[in-house]
């Protein structure tokens, strides 16, 4: 059973405020940030751990993002509510759940069968009904649903899939850090059919964006 505590929301609240301090200036995602504890989604012994703006292993080679490299490309993206937005990289579940408390429609793609059939578990405890998870290959996308109001990538690729740009609207917004062992974050705007805007927003470094499925079940 997944339990909360006055220490941990204490934690948590420190945490809203360390990410204020640091220019999430966003009050609804870190809101988020406070609502959807971040200690669910790590081993139970970790607990304190989840609130140290840190990244965290979870598994299959894999990591949690920091909080502020969460709540940052959160704030990148613009989340309004009703958006239909993709995230690639399901990994722990958690930035999901951001979105999806902001009020999004997220379809969600993991690669990793193991890591996917473990956060669909953590997902449906938390009652976060409406995310909807895939198995699959998130350079593919899910073309038989786009496009999509917003697409954001949790992990590194050396460039800009063509296959997520088809899948975005007129007019939408697609956060992913572009680079191979650092990365840059990149937030595109898609103008018109054409026309793309880039910004870029500094470095960071995330576990690299691989093709295909892993079916390594443990």
């Amino acid at each position: 059973m997944l339990k909360d505590n006055y220490k941990l929301k204490g934690l948590r609240k420190q945490l809203v405020n360390d990410l204020r301090a640091k220019g999430i200036s966003n009050e609804k995602i870190l809101d988020a940030i406070y609502n959807v504890p971040r200690h669910y989604f790590l081993e139970a012994g970790f607990s304190e751990w989840a609130y140290k703006d840190v990244p965290f292993a979870i598994g299959e080679e894999q990591t949690i993002s920091q909080p502020y490299t969460v709540a940052f490309m959160t704030q990148l993206l613009d989340v309004q509510s009703g958006d239909k937005v993709l995230e690639i990289g399901t990994g722990s579940g958690y930035q999901a759940c951001i979105l999806s408390f902001l009020g999004a429609k997220v379809y969600t793609i993991e690669r990793q069968e193991a890591l996917f059939s473990k956060t669909a578990s953590i997902i449906s405890a938390l009652g976060f009904a409406t995310i909807k998870m895939i198995l699959g290959d998130g350079y593919q996308g899910i073309s038989a649903i786009a496009p999509f109001d917003k697409i954001i990538v949790t992990a590194g690729a050396p460039s800009i899939p063509k296959n997520l740009l088809d899948q975005l609207k007129i007019g939408g917004i697609m956060v992913m850090p572009v680079g191979e062992d650092i990365q840059e974050m990149i937030k595109i705007t898609k103008v018109d059919v054409k026309t793309l805007k880039k910004e870029s927003f500094g470095e960071f470094r995330f576990v690299p964006f691989l093709p295909g499925v892993n079916r390594n079940m443990k």
